[in-house]
C-alpha cells in the first residue's frame, strides 16, 4: 500500500514538474504587456530630422527611441537587433526606425556627430559607438574619448570640432527627445512602440517574435 503510495506521489510529482515547464515554456513565448497604447499614426508623424530608418517601406514600423549613454540600449544593439535585422528587417517584414534620445549633453554630442557623416551613415555610427560605450561614455572627460571612438568613420578631429558646434543639429536632438517625452510619455530607454502599443525596457528576441508574428501579414 506505501509502495503504490509513493508511486502515485511520484507520479504526480512528475506531473507538476511537466506543467510547471509548459507554463514556464507558454510565459516565455507570450508578449509582453505594453505600458501603454497610441495612436501609430501620430507616432510616425517625422520630426525636425530625416529619419534613420532600414528595411522595407511595406514592413511593420518599430521605433526605438535609446540613448547612447544607456547600457541597456548598447546590449540591445549589440546581442538583440542583429538578430532582428536578419530575421525581420532583412526579410522586408519590418521597417526599423531609430530615434534618438538624449537623456544628457554627452548623449546630445554623440547623436550630433553621428549624424554629422551623412544621415545614411548616422545608425551605423550609433552602433559603432554602443560597441565602444565603455570607452567614451563612463570617463571623467569624455570629449576626445568620443572622438576617438568615431575614428573609424573617417571624421577627424577637427571636423569633429566644427560639427559640435552646429547648434541647430543639438537643438533637433533635443526636440526628439522632448517629442518622445511628450508624445510617448517615456519613463526611461530604450522604449519601444509597435503597432500602436509602447513598451519600455530592453526587449529580448523572443519578446519581439511574440510581439510581431501575430501582426506581421503572413
Amino acid at each position: 500500500m506505501a509502495f503504490v503510495s509513493l508511486r502515485q506521489l511520484a507520479f504526480v510529482a512528475i506531473f507538476s514538474a511537466a506543467a510547471l515547464a509548459a507554463n514556464g515554456a507558454l510565459a516565455a513565448g507570450a508578449a509582453p504587456e505594453p505600458d501603454r497604447t497610441m495612436d501609430m499614426a501620430t507616432v510616425l508623424k517625422p520630426g525636425p530630422l530625416p529619419e534613420l530608418t532600414m528595411g522595407d517601406a511595406s514592413g511593420i514600423p518599430v521605433v526605438e527611441y535609446g540613448s547612447l549613454t544607456c547600457p541597456h540600449c548598447a546590449t540591445f544593439a549589440r546581442e538583440i537587433f542583429p538578430e532582428l535585422k536578419k530575421d525581420y528587417i532583412d526579410t522586408g517584414k519590418v521597417r526599423f526606425i531609430f530615434r534618438e534620445f538624449s537623456r544628457n549633453p554627452l548623449d546630445v554630442a554623440a547623436f550630433v556627430l553621428a549624424r554629422c557623416i551623412g544621415d545614411d551613415k548616422a545608425y551605423a555610427a550609433i552602433e559603432l559607438l554602443f560597441s565602444q560605450q565603455d570607452k567614451w561614455a563612463f570617463v571623467d572627460k569624455p570629449l576626445e574619448p568620443l572622438i576617438a571612438a568615431m575614428r573609424p568613420t573617417g571624421l577627424t578631429h577637427d571636423q569633429a570640432m566644427t560639427c559640435l558646434k552646429d547648434q541647430s543639429k543639438a537643438d533637433a536632438m533635443v526636440a526628439i527627445g522632448k517629442r518622445g517625452s511628450d508624445e510617448i510619455k517615456m519613463t526611461g530607454t530604450p522604449t519601444f512602440v509597435i503597432d500602436g502599443k509602447v513598451y519600455g525596457g530592453e526587449l529580448s528576441i523572443d519578446q519581439l517574435k511574440a510581439i510581431l508574428d501575430p501582426i506581421i501579414k503572413k
